[in-house]
């Protein structure tokens, strides 16, 4: 459903305004022209980081609102967006599968575009969207009954819209899509429900799928409506017919390095949870328990969609510990090109860029009791004693014995994107200190229902915290500094030149932080909490930030007693954005 905003001023803006379709030179400079944003992740090897300087520590004391824009209604929940700019508009999708187009000069919706979701959708993890992609004269966004949808830019109209996975299976889709040579590359979501993870590419004009790559070993792929080849080798980690359900949801969208011509996806959770059952629970001879492909990185050829490489950063997981988090490409202090990210559980990885093989590895949240450490080959060194108990051997054939796990199955790092600065060298980790009660339980599958075979209990670690963001050197490992708070951190954090890191709390304020000491430098109270995504951009001279408010997620469904502990938190849902006037851009 499209409403079209019909004000003087908005529709002359529709009408008029000549628009050069963007392209692939558009995306791959999309860190460097600073007058838009038009990817996810501010570029799409997903540094997050602004080369504007104009807003800077001595000046972002003087930062202010320049308008806010409410997604209105009664359709709230959590707000994960990324906002877009390009062409004088903003773009941003809300909660609920909804699109909203924007006057970025004076915060008037031109257009909404809101998803008829039909009943029976299954999100595991509340009703979030995490951003957009724009290609040509198109918009494209993924929709929670785990569809792709395409609208024009300028009016909302829908230009064709296909469907990725079965929803009543318990495919959903709730990630931001990446466009590579105009083929427009989603994932799915639904790893607790037993389906099959899988990326597929699109013709971004037409939306025929071009190729489709399932990530769980024994699945065939397609290329242009033909079976290509096979992902891995059918049984070689997976017993018997365990892998035809076997997760890794593909739900956290991709980076694309173009140095290597290679996508990055990361693959989830294997299912079910109860590793016993997947002949992970035990070590077993030429690790046939790790469950390939699942909670691992894959390098993807992007216009055939064959795997190039993978790292498991999990093999053999019992702990939910998905695959999914950003690989983010950087050049190091010697100029060496490298991947990194920060997994689940609980440990930084720096990757080699041109084959993903290991490189180093080291802990970024306190306290990890799965691992011992991570081996020369990046293989966990695991602590086989703090693996929940297998349940047939409990005497009455319920739950094995349970265990205390940190991190917890929210992950040392969630979804929630870090940010590297060019300027520092240094990545800036959003992370939570936060254990597990775990334990694992007699599970059958079913389509469309919950598949998990284990059950849990979040518990915060310490009494002041469990919210982290931390400066993280990836040449060794080493936390230069440390930004704690009371509740735990959901949103994503942006770095510029000028010296400044961006992230939002739950409690709703919208920091920035010195980026070589952590120092807090400015405030903005949003009313709600944060749980979006920041950018920068500039226009008319003037430096600009924005950032949603809206506290949801995972946080307020799984949390256990973190959940209580941050209840009294109020939901909401309003786009800030704010701006340094030229008058103030020089500071006394």
């Amino acid at each position: 459903m499209i409403r079209l905003i019909a004000s003087a001023a908005i529709g002359a803006l529709v009408a008029t305004s000549a628009v050069a379709n963007v392209t692939e030179e558009d995306l791959a400079n999309d860190q460097t022209d600073t007058s838009q944003v038009v990817t996810n992740g501010m570029g799409r090897h997903l540094q997050r980081y602004s080369p504007l300087d104009t807003l800077n520590k001595d000046n972002v004391e003087n930062l202010l609102p320049a308008w806010a824009f409410s997604l209105g209604g009664e359709k709230q929940r959590g707000q994960e967006t990324q906002p877009l700019v390009y062409d004088g508009i903003m773009y941003i999708t809300g909660s609920y599968s909804r699109l909203y187009a924007i006057d970025v000069m004076t915060g008037e919706e031109i257009w909404q575009y809101d998803a008829r979701l039909p009943e029976g959708i299954l999100p595991c993890c509340d009703v979030v969207n995490r951003g957009a992609a724009i290609y040509g004269d198109k918009i494209y966004f993924g929709t929670l009954d785990a569809r792709i949808v395409a609208l024009d830019l300028k009016t909302g109209d829908v230009v064709w819209r296909d469907k990725i996975a079965d929803y009543k299976a318990g495919y959903s889709y709730t990630a931001a899509p990446i466009i590579v040579d105009g083929l427009i590359i989603t994932g799915n979501s639904g790893g607790e429900f037993g389906i099959v993870g899988e990326v597929q590419a699109r013709d971004a004009e037409t939306g025929d799928v071009v190729w489709t790559r399932p990530v769980i070993e024994g699945h065939m792929g397609t290329l242009n409506g033909e079976e290509s080849t096979m992902t891995g080798t059918l049984n070689a980690t997976w017993p018997g017919d365990m892998w035809k359900t076997g997760g890794g949801a593909t739900w956290l969208g991709g980076s694309y390095d173009a140095d290597t011509d290679t996508l990055v996806m990361g693959a989830g959770n294997p299912a079910p949870w109860n590793s016993y059952l997947r002949n992970a629970g035990r070590p077993t001879e030429g690790n046939a328990g790790d469950n390939l492909y699942a909670a691992s990185r894959i390098g993807i050829d992007p216009k055939t969609g064959e795997i190039k490489w993978h790292f498991q950063t999990t093999p053999r997981e019992g702990w939910d510990y998905d695959g999914v988090n950003e690989v983010v490409a950087f050049v190091d202090a010697d100029g060496n090109k490298k991947f990194a990210t920060a997994d689940r559980n609980g440990f930084f990885y720096v990757l080699n860029r041109e084959d993903g093989s290991f490189v180093d590895a080291w802990p970024f949240v306190k306290d990890i009791s799965w691992a011992k450490g991570i081996d020369d080959n990046g293989r966990p060194i695991f602590d086989e004693d703090n693996r929940p108990g297998d349940p047939s051997e409990a005497a009455d054939g319920g739950k094995g014995d349970t265990v205390f796990s940190t991190p917890s199955f929210l992950g040392g790092k969630n979804w929630m994107p870090m940010a590297y600065s060019q300027k520092t060298g240094l990545f800036y980790v959003p992370s939570n200190e936060w254990g597990m009660d775990i334990w694992n339980e007699p599970v059958t599958f079913k389509k469309g229902a919950a598949y998990l075979g284990s059950g849990f209990t979040i518990k915060p670690m310490y009494e002041d915290h469990i919210g982290s963001l931390k400066a993280v050197d990836p040449m060794t490992g080493e936390w230069k500094w440390e930004y704690t708070n009371e509740a735990p951190l959901w949103g994503g954090v942006m770095t510029t030149a000028g010296g400044l890191v961006f992230f939002g709390t739950p409690e709703g304020k919208f920091i920035a932080l010195d980026d070589e000491t952590g120092e807090e430098l400015w405030s903005f109270q949003t009313g709600s909490g944060i749980v979006g995504q920041p950018i920068t951009w500039e226009m008319e001279g003037e430096q600009y930030v924005s950032v949603i408010s809206g506290w949801g997620g995972a946080v307020p469904l799984w949390g256990g007693e973190v959940a209580k502990k941050v209840n009294y938190l109020n939901q909401g849902g309003m786009l800030w954005t704010f701006k340094l006037p030229k008058q103030l851009a020089s500071a006394d």
